[in-house]
């Protein structure tokens, strides 16, 4: 898991009018919240926030806060990121300040290894579930879950339950859940006439 640092501002107004202000000074409106501290209104460089999620972690990178007064040297993670459905431009930030010595809920993305021995026969390969949700340590969190799916055959599916997790990591969802299968080979048709 990779650590980033990141600016924040303090901010006092909050509103729509104040958050279209800081969107067009290429700012990113946003809150700090967490265990046994009220929510705090703040502000992100847009440029700061991009680098906060670059590398293979995203969303959930480690964040040391830089300012903020009282936030200053805090540990965060992205809990939330709200973007303009057309432009795709960041609207509003939740950052989520943790504790390091306890455990989180994250969402982690899946990623496959290898060609599944049923793909190369003719089957359809089926990525049912592109993230798994995850628990543990900040430092544990890992930036995607790796998968072999080298041997896995038609008509076969790899579970949540034989999923191969690093030390510390507990997978949340249902153990019984087919994370990626391959599909027999369609039928041909009769042509028509």
């Amino acid at each position: 898991m990779q650590q980033k640092q990141m600016n924040i501002e303090l901010r006092t107004k909050t509103g729509t009018g104040v958050s279209r202000r800081l969107r067009n000074a290429d700012m990113v409106p946003g809150v700090v919240y967490g265990k046994g501290m009220d929510p705090m209104p703040i502000s992100i460089k847009i440029v700061d926030l991009r680098d906060a999620m670059s590398g293979e972690g995203g969303q959930n990178n480690l964040i040391t806060l830089v300012g903020g007064g009282a936030l200053d040297q805090s540990m965060a993670i992205i809990a939330d990121l709200q973007r303009d459905a057309i432009k795709r431009t960041f609207e509003h930030v939740d950052l989520h300040r943790i504790n390091m010595n306890e455990k989180l809920r994250v969402t982690v993305p899946v990623v496959l290894k290898g060609t599944a021995t049923g793909v190369k026969e003719g089957g359809l390969l089926d990525l049912a579930h592109h993230e798994l949700h995850v628990e543990c340590l900040p430092n544990n969190i890992p930036d995607h879950i790796e998968i072999d799916i080298t041997q896995l055959k038609i008509a076969h599916s790899i579970h949540v339950s034989e999923i191969l997790l690093p030390e510390g990591v507990k997978i949340l969802d249902n153990p019984k859940t087919p994370v990626v299968s391959v599909l027999g080979r369609a039928k041909d048709e009769p042509a028509a006439a």
